[in-house]
């Protein structure tokens, strides 16, 4: 579809589906919607089922976490149309405690999308029939593609050879942190080292 052809589904979208969907963006030969999550099933339902749109392959389900918000994750969704050959994303908004309507009635499909945008993330879906952890291990502690789960972890796992079986420690960092010296590229001076005096705007008699 051409960006012209997409901005006309975007239009004929927001038009079928009025307080449903709240806008739409083509960008990039893309066409982005962007829906009330209360109404996410209602949505999907018809862009699976109206002809003018046939989008009844589901691509993938994810999310982005935007800390700074009140409703810090947008839960993003790709499906594609085969018979239109295009691609439409729908977009929704939620926070750490409200959760989302499952689309496994809808797309049986989105079970293990979901699965993972839980692990991953920490999004609820209502109606899943088996939401828990998909990638990371049992007792996972958090959620590792949150912007504030540290870059550590919070446990490290290794195979202990004494006790024959994998063992579970609390992650210690091996090296504390360096208060740095002067030469550090790190840490400013007061004074300038040789080689700064252009940077500085300084002389080198100054």
């Amino acid at each position: 579809m051409t960006s012209e052809q997409l901005a006309e589904l975007g239009r004929t979208i927001e038009g079928a589906l009025p307080g449903a969907v709240t806008g739409h963006a083509v960008a990039h030969g893309e066409l982005t919607i962007h829906a009330r999550a209360a109404d996410i099933v209602k949505v999907v339902s018809f862009l699976r089922d109206d002809p003018r749109c046939s989008f009844y392959s589901i691509i993938d389900i994810t999310a982005i976490d935007w800390p700074s918000r009140d409703k810090r994750f947008d839960v993003v969704y790709h499906f594609l149309s085969p018979t239109k050959n295009a691609r439409v994303r729908v977009k929704i908004e939620t926070d750490e405690a409200t959760p989302v309507a499952s689309l496994t009635d809808v797309f049986p499909g989105a079970n293990w999308f979901e699965r993972e945008t839980y692990d991953l993330y920490g999004v609820l879906f209502t109606g899943h029939p088996d939401l828990r952890r998909l990638l990371t291990d049992y007792g996972f502690d958090g959620h590792p593609l949150r912007k504030d789960f540290p870059l550590t972890g919070f446990v490290e796992v290794r195979y202990d050879v004494e006790q024959k079986r994998v063992v579970y420690d609390k992650v210690r960092l091996a090296q504390e942190f360096r208060n740095f010296d002067f030469l550090s590229p790190w840490e400013g001076t007061d004074y300038v080292l040789p080689g700064d005096e252009k940077a500085r705007g300084e002389t080198k008699g100054s």
